[in-house]
C-alpha cells in the first residue's frame, strides 16, 4: 500500500493559535508523525475576534486576515516539515478548516477564512479547504464535522462512546453500538471562560481551572444561562460566537457579582450542558473521550467525571491522539475524504439531505 502522508491544519474558536499535524493515512487508524503549534500575535487574534461581529470595512479586514492566516498556516506546515525531515513533494494534501469568521446556517451560509489559494502558493502543496459550506448548501449545519472522523477513530463495537471536544465551542459525538452516529455542539465550551479569565485575571485563560474551582457557582445564574433556548433545541444543531459571545454574557448579568463566582458558574455551565446533553442524547455511553484544549482545565474535567459517572471519562491519549491534536488529525482525514471522492459530513449529525463530498480543492 503507498503511504499517503496529509497535513491536517486547525484553527478554532479558541484563537490560541494553529495546530499542525503530519498523518499517515494509509489504511487503519492515523499515524501522527509531527505536530506543530503557531500562537496567533495579539493583533491578529483582536481582529479575528472582531470579525465575530460587523463592523466598517469588514470585508477587506476579512481578506488581510485571511493572508495573514494563510502565511501562519503555511509557517506551520513548514514547521511540521521540518521536523518530521519530510519534504512538500512527499505530501499528498494539507485540510485546512480556515478560521470561522461567522457562522449562520439558519440564513444558509457559514464563512471561514484563510485563502486557501496563497496557502497552495507558499507550500507548493494541493490545499482542501472550505469544507463546510457544500453541506449547508444541502441543508445541513456544516458542523460539527469531526464526528465522521471520531466515528473513523474512536468507535468500539464492544460499547456505546461519547466523544467530547472541549474546544472554544464544545461539541460530543454519540458512537453507539447500533445505529446512527449523533453530533451536535452542546453550548460553550472554553469561549465564555477564556473571555471571563482575560477581563478579571489578565491571562488567555484560567489556568487548570484553578480561579473557577476556588469560586462557588451562583445558581440563580446559572438557571438563567441554562434557559437559553440552544440547550434545549433538538439537533442537528451548531452554535458559536455568534450566539455564546460578551454581549450575551452580559445579558444574563446582574450586575454586582463577584467576579470568581461568575467564573465558576460558567465552568458548571459547560460541564453542565454537556451531561445533560449526554443524559438527553446518549443513554447507555459507558466511557466518554475528551480532546480539545479544555482538557486542561483539571477543574473542568474533575466535574464533567462527576456528571458523567457511572461512565468513565478519559482523555484521547489513552486512544493514540493527543487531546490538542485531534481536530487538526480530522482535517488532514477529511481532505484524503476528498481527494479520494468519498463523503466527509453525517447527514445524521449536520442535518444534510445527503452524504456529500466536502471542500474545494486548489492545486499544488
Amino acid at each position: 500500500m503507498t503511504r499517503e502522508i496529509y497535513v491536517g491544519l486547525m484553527s478554532g474558536t479558541s484563537l490560541d493559535g494553529v495546530d499542525a499535524v503530519l498523518a499517515v493515512l494509509s489504511g487503519g487508524k492515523p499515524k501522527l508523525i509531527a505536530h506543530a503549534h503557531l500562537a496567533f500575535d495579539a493583533a491578529l487574534k483582536h481582529e479575528l475576534l472582531a470579525l465575530n461581529v460587523p463592523g466598517a470595512n469588514e470585508i477587506e479586514r476579512a481578506a488581510l486576515a485571511g493572508n495573514q492566516l494563510a502565511r501562519r498556516y503555511a509557517a506551520a506546515v513548514a514547521a511540521v516539515l521540518a521536523s518530521s525531515k519530510n519534504t512538500a513533494a512527499e505530501v499528498r494534501a494539507i485540510g485546512c478548516h480556515g478560521q470561522t469568521i461567522r457562522h449562520r446556517p439558519e440564513r444558509g451560509y457559514t464563512t471561514q477564512i484563510g485563502n486557501a489559494a496563497l496557502l497552495a502558493e507558499l507550500t507548493g502543496i494541493r490545499v482542501v479547504a472550505d469544507f463546510r459550506s457544500r453541506d449547508v448548501a444541502a441543508g445541513g449545519q456544516g458542523a460539527p464535522l469531526a464526528p465522521a472522523f471520531h466515528a473513523a477513530v474512536f468507535a468500539d463495537a464492544s460499547e456505546d462512546r461519547v466523544v467530547l471536544n472541549l474546544g472554544g465551542i464544545a461539541n460530543l459525538t454519540f458512537l453507539p453500538r447500533h445505529g446512527d452516529v449523533i453530533g451536535f455542539d452542546s453550548g460553550p465550551g472554553n469561549c465564555l471562560l477564556d473571555l471571563w479569565a482575560a477581563r478579571h485575571l489578565g491571562t488567555p485563560h484560567d489556568a487548570q481551572g484553578g480561579w473557577a474551582a476556588a469560586g462557588r457557582a451562583i445558581p440563580q445564574l446559572l438557571e438563567r444561562m441554562l434557559q437559553d433556548p440552544y440547550f434545549s433545541a433538538q439537533p442537528p444543531k451548531s452554535t458559536g460566537r455568534d450566539l455564546f459571545n460578551e454581549d450575551w454574557l452580559k445579558k444574563m448579568l446582574r450586575g454586582g457579582e463577584d467576579p470568581q463566582a461568575v467564573q465558576a458558574t460558567l465552568l458548571e455551565l459547560t460541564a453542565r450542558s454537556l451531561a445533560n446533553a449526554i443524559a438527553r442524547h446518549c443513554a447507555g455511553a459507558r466511557r466518554l473521550i475528551a480532546c480539545g484544549g479544555g482538557t486542561n482545565n483539571d477543574a473542568l474535567m474533575r466535574r464533567l467525571a462527576d456528571l458523567a459517572a457511572p461512565a468513565a471519562l478519559e482523555t484521547s491519549e489513552r486512544h493514540g491522539i493527543a487531546p490538542q491534536l485531534v481536530e487538526a488529525a480530522a482535517f488532514a482525514w477529511l481532505a484524503k475524504q476528498a481527494l479520494d471522492g468519498r463523503p466527509g459530513n453525517l447527514p445524521p449529525v449536520t442535518g444534510a439531505r445527503a452524504a456529500r463530498m466536502l471542500g474545494a480543492i486548489y492545486p499544488g
